[in-house]
């Protein structure tokens, strides 16, 4: 039994912190579409899938972003509108929700629509956890992937690349 588990852990371990194959060098991504479904983030440039990413979502990440503090994650087309290589979560990429169906749906409920939709890294402290923060859905609404993820995402998404996100 000891030995079963002893393996085990040493392939969850192989698994979490093997790397992922790079993207070709030069490679710029155009569009992104992120499945919450299947949280699963796809990365295309010219039309042609690159890469998918997995990923993790807001803590309650079923429907559409309502408003400030529902934990969810929007659904619908942004693009890429921000870039912060010093956040409290390793870099990001910013989203550019919310659009102005997005304030008017708040408004209706009488709530902030809330912002600061992004795709980051883990936590700066917490980037030791690799793929394994990808068990559980924890952002307040973000789009979560590894630091690697996020290093490469940074350096081959355009700025204003479309995101698209579906239910």
């Amino acid at each position: 039994m000891f030995c079963l588990l002893l393996f085990i852990l040493i392939i969850i371990i192989v698994w979490c912190w093997y790397p992922a194959t790079p993207l070709p060098k030069g490679t710029i991504i155009d569009k992104l579409v992120v499945r919450k479904s299947e949280r699963k983030m796809e990365a295309y440039s010219e039309g042609n899938l690159i890469k998918t990413y997995n990923v993790a979502l807001g803590k309650d990440p079923v429907g559409h972003k309502q408003f400030e503090g529902d934990n969810k994650t929007p659904e619908g087309i942004y693009i890429i509108n921000d870039r912060n290589p010093r956040s409290a979560y390793y870099k990001n990429l910013g989203v550019s929700y919310p659009n102005a169906t997005d304030k008017s749906n708040a408004l209706k409920l009488g709530k902030p629509a809330g912002g600061d939709i992004k795709i980051h890294g883990l936590r700066n402290d917490k980037g030791y956890m690799g793929k394994l923060h990808k068990m559980k859905d924890w952002t307040a609404g973000c789009i979560a992937v590894t630091n690697d993820e996020m290093d490469e995402l940074y350096a081959t998404v355009k700025q204003n690349a479309e995101i698209e996100i579906l239910k």
